[in-house]
């Protein structure tokens, strides 16, 4: 690789050159524990402004900018239920996951719930029972077994079809949805209302209830089982770390959570094959226009259950527990609507009434930690993804309450995409990382993609005190193509952990180019940041109608180093572990735990050493990092191991310092290198929800009125106000931006329009419908503010054309 394309080393810097004095005060304030004299709050906006000590007593203000987010520190426990009962009664936890931690009554003040979507229940017939491998017979008493159960309030909502009012193409779905519950609401003839003609199994508490004692088969003898599927598994990847990320861009989407949960249980291999080919249109490259892609989603919904292998009786609400107490409490609490409180927004986003910039957050979780500490194929469990998502920055992560994605540490830029958009050339000198050793290489002349996205990471300081470069926000391109491609015949398999994990990414990626590095700056008075920002074009095979989800598929980022990356492939290469808990199981080795394993640091630990000596980097990067760099870089993390006894150093908003067997603490990093201040992502939190106040057809226009369902705040509480959607419309001093979208169903069920209805001047929303043919339809219509599609209000109007 020629040496025309290193970029400048970024030099290292420290809080960008601002000196502390003698004395470090953030240290000072976590040594005083909660319930201690704390630090004055106008002194600590000041020290974390990072002014020098010198220019304290001259300054006469307090800056704006304060890195990361708000609490100082996280603490992570495992608490059983009982336990977080008696902890959240006397403000030992700010907030609770896991079961109700009060089962027999409400939640007592302060506490309250909040709610997100928890669980699909769904009845799954026994492929060994001789009386069911017929279809006909299935459906007939999954019939039976969806009119026997009713709603519990507040837990289970009866819904019968697997795309629910928490996913954004609820309205696609509308019509199919509501047509399935009036099916499940019509009694069997024949047979009294409740009964069904099967053995039924009640898998679970809540399926002991549903059943009201009438399902009591035996484990060995039983012809339906009634159970929960959670539906973060089906959202998210087992493992949320840096190249398994967040899920696919259609992470969140019914159809796709649909199909995560019903193709397993199908049992006719055709039918599979159709299933699996309508999947690969929808993800290999996106179906035709959106008319197309929305009646594929729907014919790919209905053949799922076509054989009502398993069929859907509803979906029940995660209920996560918060503080509200009025000193002692938190608020801002951000959610998303499938993870709940595990989710990077709620860290984002949540701080403490007493001390709004700083404080000691204490958080609850059902389960101990089991899964290993690696940020390939680790923490995959809940305990772990909450230190992951303090630990670990993401490029983008999903929406909270839609679902597009949010930028987070990059920002990009990408038209609307799709097979009907311009191919894009690819220029000969990007570069693609070769299948099975990730060595760069260049594309070569005309070669075009579908897709182009800009990319713009603002670099900042790792963990151990070096500063982030280029070669690390491209490193994960190579270890993608290392250890989840083939490596050709008679080359070692791929690892499956990051074959799955990396397989949309490589399927996607067409090639990268670095087209230069810029300079950010924030101008804060007597306070100067800067930033080096490189500018990464980077080509991809398909592209979606969202610009933000195409952003998502492949972004040039890491939130580790480069340094660590390899430290943990020869760790992997010399059988000292395994990636993966499958991996590790299949060759007999360590899961491999960069915190955890004391055997494991010490073998780490001589690896740091020897690469500082031989100025190791890995062959992919040596022509963006000089031996000096990397002598530095093993330095550094040797130097950083010695001192917190693990090696999980990542660019994150907070550090790992002290764990347990059931506990992790997790002090903030407020290096002012971070680009991201508190309050980022305040306008996630309590987002207004739009009502119609009236839908109507003039003709073929479609007008629709709206009213804004927003929160008020008072003080340190806050009450839902509805009041009517003005142009000028705002919550919590940000404005409300509307956007409406209907669906044209005709007679035979087939969606013969779609569209956005777009603000008019009056604060109403408008849309011309197309052309259509003589017929009967039905026009399916939802209005969304901010983003906010959960829940919608769904109108449905008839129309006829003559």
């Amino acid at each position: 690789m020629p040496n025309a394309i290193r970029l400048p080393p970024v030099a290292p810097s420290r809080g960008a050159g601002v000196s502390w004095g003698r004395a470090d005060p953030f240290k000072a304030c976590h040594r005083s524990p909660p319930g201690a004299a704390r630090c004055g709050l106008s002194l600590l906006l000041l020290l974390l402004a990072g002014l020098p000590a010198s220019r304290r007593a001259e300054a006469g203000h307090e800056s704006s900018w304060y890195p990361a987010f708000y609490p100082q520190e996280i603490r992570i426990e495992a608490v059983d239920q009982g336990g977080a009962a008696a902890l959240l009664q006397k403000n030992g936890l700010h907030a609770y996951v896991g079961e109700n931690p009060f089962p027999s009554g409400s939640l007592p003040a302060p506490l309250k719930s909040v709610e997100s979507l928890g669980s699909y229940v769904v009845a799954t017939f026994n492929p060994a029972s001789p009386s069911f491998r017929e279809a006909g017979r299935r459906c007939a008493v999954a019939r039976e077994v969806q009119g026997s159960v009713t709603g519990v309030p507040g837990t289970f909502v009866v819904h019968p079809y697997p795309v629910t009012p928490y996913h954004a193409d609820y309205l696609d779905h509308y019509d199919l949805a509501q047509g399935r519950r009036r099916a499940a609401d019509q009694p069997p003839k024949g047979r009294p209302t409740g009964e069904v003609g099967a053995r039924v199994r009640a898998a679970g508490r809540l399926a002991e209830a549903l059943g009201r004692g009438r399902w009591t088969a035996a484990d060995t003898a039983w012809d339906v089982a009634v159970e929960e599927v959670e539906a973060a598994g089906l959202a998210a990847p087992a493992a949320p770390g840096l190249l398994a990320g967040l899920g696919p861009p259609w992470a969140k989407a019914g159809w796709f959570q649909a199909y995560r949960l019903l193709a397993g249980a199908i049992q006719d291999a055709a039918r599979t094959r159709r299933v699996e080919a309508m999947v690969q249109r929808l993800t290999g490259g996106p179906a035709g226009d959106p008319l197309e892609r929305i009646n594929l989603e729907r014919a790919l919904v209905g053949l799922l259950g076509e054989g009502c292998e398993r069929v859907v009786l509803g979906y029940t609400l995660r209920r996560g527990t918060v503080n509200d107490d009025y000193s002692e409490g938190i608020e801002n609490v951000g959610l998303d609507s499938h993870l709940g409180l595990l989710s990077p927004i709620f860290l984002r986003t949540v701080k403490l009434k007493d001390l709004p910039w700083n404080g000691w957050l204490r958080l609850g979780i059902g389960a101990r930690p089991t899964a290993a500490w690696n940020p390939v194929a680790g923490f995959a469990d809940p305990f772990g993804r909450w230190v992951w998502f303090a630990v670990g920055d993401p490029a983008l992560f999903p929406a909270p309450s839609g679902a597009s994605w949010i930028s987070n540490r990059v920002t990009a830029t990408a038209a609307p995409g799709g097979p009907r958009a311009a191919p894009v050339e690819i220029p000969p000198d990007a570069l693609v990382p070769a299948p099975g050793t990730g060595a760069f290489r260049p594309v070569g002349p005309r070669q075009t993609a579908q897709a182009k996205v800009l990319y713009r990471s603002r670099l900042s300081a790792f963990h151990d005190g070096t500063r982030m470069a280029t070669a690390d926000l491209i490193y994960p391109y190579a270890f993608a193509a290392r250890w989840g491609a083939p490596r050709g015949r008679g080359g070692p398999a791929p690892e499956p952990a990051v074959a799955e994990s990396t397989a949309l990414m490589r399927a996607w990626l067409a090639g990268f180019k670095i087209l230069r590095v810029e300079r950010a700056v924030k101008d804060l008075l007597d306070l100067k940041l800067e930033w080096q920002v490189p500018v990464i074009e980077v080509y991809l095979r398909h592209g979606l109608e969202d610009p933000q989800q195409t952003a998502a598929v492949a972004p040039p980022w890491s939130s580790v180093p480069w340094h660590v990356l390899a430290l943990m492939e020869e760790a992997v290469g010399r059988g000292f572990a395994a990636f993966s808990q499958q991996e590790a199981k299949r060759r007999g080795v360590a899961w491999l735990d960069l915190v955890r394993d004391g055997a494991l640091q010490g073998r780490l630990m001589s690896l740091a050493e020897e690469f500082e000596r031989t100025a190791y980097v890995p062959e992919a990067l040596k022509a963006f990092v000089t031996a000096q760099e990397a002598r530095g870089r093993w330095a550094a993390l040797r130097q950083f191991a010695q001192k917190y006894h693990h090696f999980l150093v990542t660019n994150g908003p907070y550090r790992l310092e002290q764990w347990s067997a059931d506990s992790a603490t997790l002090p903030v990093f407020r290096d002012l290198s971070y680009p991201l201040g508190v309050g980022t992502f305040d306008q996630y939190v309590l987002p207004p929800k739009a009502h119609l106040a009236e839908a109507g057809l003039h003709g073929r226009t479609l007008l629709l009125a709206v009213t804004v369902e927003k929160a008020m705040r008072a003080g340190r509480s806050y009450t839902w106000t509805t009041e009517p959607l003005t142009k000028d419309a705002a919550t919590e001093e940000q404005p409300v931006r509307a956007a409406g979208r209907y669906v044209v169903v005709a007679a035979d069920g087939t969606v013969r329009g779609a569209g956005d209805a777009r603000p008019t001047a009056d604060g109403g929303l408008r849309a011309e419908l197309p052309g259509l043919p003589s017929g009967r339809y039905t026009i399916l219509t939802a209005a969304y503010l901010n983003g906010n599609t959960v829940e919608p209000d769904v109108r449905r109007l008839e129309h006829r054309v003559p």
